[in-house]
């Protein structure tokens, strides 16, 4: 072998070496902190101090994590040193597809999420408050720019003001706090979250009236208040969301009239004002202008009046909720003749007169109608198919002039209706101002008379 082969063999394993060692050092992980993996620790003992966690998670946090536990990399721009940081933390099982660290009746709220996690994008809980009250925390204004996500779902023993909840959350893009003890009044810093896209606030203790100027939340998909203690007037500030998809307030304490501002959410799927105290005004004439809706309950307001004419354009509605609303008048038939992908509609506990329109009967995915307790009467249109595809779910008893055709009536779903009196057939009549027994006389004498002139042609 010459000097220069030897020299190019060194040179080879010289550089293969060096390439070696770069990328094991590539591939050496980088470790959360001492500081932060402690604190995960303790925020673990603090959700269920039965387990051990430090013994059944003894390695690095971000390499080997419980589930719940998401960790980031993060590049320091002026040292381009790169480090690795806790950035989401979910706690409370919530399915086998989800099995974050489940949470004991008595877990207990640890300051250290809002102290020792600057990078945290998501912190959710579910079901993890439940027995022992957890008080909603002072959150210090140096926390929170990377918040993106705040979710706590029925956590009954968290309580406090929401007040104490908003933050420093510039970032935040989903406030989601539903089945809590979350008390007192919109505060108006909900008003300045620009980049949040849902507000969750359903089945908390809140009150008051929506005074909150919500015009700057342009890119707002989602506001559920549903299902607490809120009165007055709807702001007519919620027109000026016209990113919004849903929009529930049901089951609180709103009334006067639903603003006309509503008609500006085209992009609207899901409305439900039900159960609220809105007055007499009638069904708002500006549904008909919201060509994308797919559901709307309106059920427990006594807007009174009679169901209008505005289906044409409403081609893509799903789910109609119109009961106990002091409803009167007919059914137009148009909702049959226009809601052809209807799946649900509800009717009952009105004042609705009249017949039941044939065009349901031809709804093809309708799977339930509600017209029970109305003065609804004659014959039900329906055909057996469609009663059995229906079945139970075709509710029509409290409509005493209501029958049903003999061949329905042992279906169970149309049972407890009366069945419909057969119709008077009419005896055929050849001439008006002639009687019955006439007719069979004149008729017998014709005949007799057909007989003999019969008999003179055959002899003559």
């Amino acid at each position: 072998m010459t000097v220069v082969s030897i020299f190019k063999l060194a040179l080879f394993f010289t550089l293969t070496s060096t390439l070696v060692t770069i990328s094991l050092q590539q591939e050496q992980p980088l470790l959360l902190n001492s500081a932060e993996q402690d604190s995960v620790y303790q925020v673990l003992s603090s959700i269920n101090s039965a387990t051990n966690w430090r013994t059944l998670f003894p390695d690095d946090l971000c390499s080997y994590p419980p589930h719940g536990v998401v960790c980031d990399y993060f590049t320091d721009p002026t040292t381009k040193n790169v480090t690795v940081h806790v950035t989401e933390l979910s706690f409370g099982y919530v399915s086998d597809f989800t099995p974050n660290p489940s949470c004991s009746p008595n877990s207990t709220f640890s300051p250290l999420l809002f102290t020792s996690f600057k990078h945290l994008r998501k912190l959710f809980f579910y079901q993890c408050f439940t027995k022992t009250q957890a008080f909603v925390p002072v959150i210090p204004t140096t926390f929170g720019s990377s918040l993106e996500e705040l979710v706590f779902i029925n956590n009954p023993a968290f309580v406090g003001p929401l007040s104490g909840i908003t933050g420093n959350f510039t970032s935040l893009r989903r406030l989601v706090l539903s089945g809590n003890g979350i008390h007192g009044a919109i505060p108006n810093a909900i008003g300045d979250l620009a980049n949040i896209e849902e507000i969750t606030l359903s089945r908390n203790k809140l009150s008051g009236k929506v005074s909150v100027n919500l015009s700057k939340l342009k890119k707002l998909k989602i506001l559920d208040l549903s299902g607490n203690g809120f009165h007055g007037h709807v702001p007519s500030s919620v027109g000026n969301l016209t990113h919004l998809l849903k929009l529930d307030l049901s089951s609180n304490g709103f009334s006067g009239k639903i603003p006309e501002s509503l008609s500006n959410l085209q992009a609207l799927d899901f409305l439900d004002l039900s159960f609220n105290r809105f007055g007499n005004f009638g069904v708002p004439l500006f549904l008909a202008a919201m060509p994308r809706l797919k559901e709307v309950h309106l059920s427990g307001n006594l807007l009174g009046g009679e169901i209008p004419e505005i289906w044409g354009n409403l081609g893509g509605i799903l789910g109609i909720g119109f009961s106990n609303m002091g409803l009167v008048g007919e059914i137009p038939a148009s909702m049959g003749l226009h809601l052809r992908n209807l799946c649900y509609l509800g009717l009952d506990n009105n004042k609705l007169k009249g017949k039941v329109p044939e065009e349901f009967g031809f709804l093809e995915f309708v799977n339930e109608i509600n017209l029970e307790n109305n003065n609804l009467s004659g014959k039900l249109p329906f055909s057996a198919n469609f009663t059995a595809k229906v079945g139970e779910k075709l509710r029509l008893k409290g409509n005493p002039e209501l029958c049903v055709d003999e061949k329905l009536s042992h279906r169970e779903s149309v049972g407890e209706l009366k069945k419909c009196s057969k119709p008077d057939i009419p005896n055929p009549v050849l001439f008006i101002g002639v009687s019955h027994s006439g007719l069979l006389s004149s008729s017998s004498s014709f005949l007799v008379l057909l007989l003999f002139w019969g008999l003179w042609i055959l002899l003559a």
